[in-house]
């Protein structure tokens, strides 16, 4: 089950960012097509800007997705910077769907919180506490700060 959700955030992740690629591909065609110009901006600048972004948000959310593909085929989480990686991704699409309800609708949205669900779902299903050796951690430090080791009573509460 993990891989497979891992594999779908990484399919999902490809897909969104061909899909904003292109737009704003589109969008810098129609901007220059159409001569727009907007606060004295050229209509050149515009459109450049606009393939610079969707090409930096694209290759973005194709990193994201080279990580979450290495995740499934290693079965493991990334390193550090890897879930630096996906964290900024997941706070991206929930910032972008709060904003997305209003100017575009409930349906863009959905699929916002679809793809968040898939980030957050890869984070906690690879989460590094669910290691094969954080149990055996637990046990021979006393599962943690505070508490005694396995079998043993902790003292009585004073007052």
């Amino acid at each position: 089950m993990r891989r497979g959700i891992a594999t779908g955030t990484a399919v999902v992740l490809v897909l969104e960012g061909l899909g904003i690629a292109f737009l704003n591909w589109l969008l810098g065609l129609i901007v220059q097509k159409q001569k727009m110009t907007m606060g004295g901006l050229s209509h050149d600048s515009m459109a450049v800007g606009s393939w610079v972004a969707g090409g930096v948000f694209g290759l973005f959310l194709l990193g994201c997705a080279a990580i979450a593909l290495r995740i499934a085929l290693r079965d493991r989480m990334a390193g550090r910077f890897g879930r630096i990686v996906l964290i900024v991704c997941a706070v991206v699409h929930g910032v972008v769907g709060a904003v997305v309800v209003g100017l575009v609708g409930w349906v863009a949205f959905v699929a916002m919180m679809v793809i968040l669900g898939l980030l957050v779902g890869t984070l906690l299903l690879y989460a590094p506490e669910d290691g094969p050796g954080a149990e055996q951690a637990k046990g021979a430090s006393g599962g943690g700060r505070g508490t005694p080791p396995a079998g043993e009573q902790a003292p009585p509460a004073t007052a």
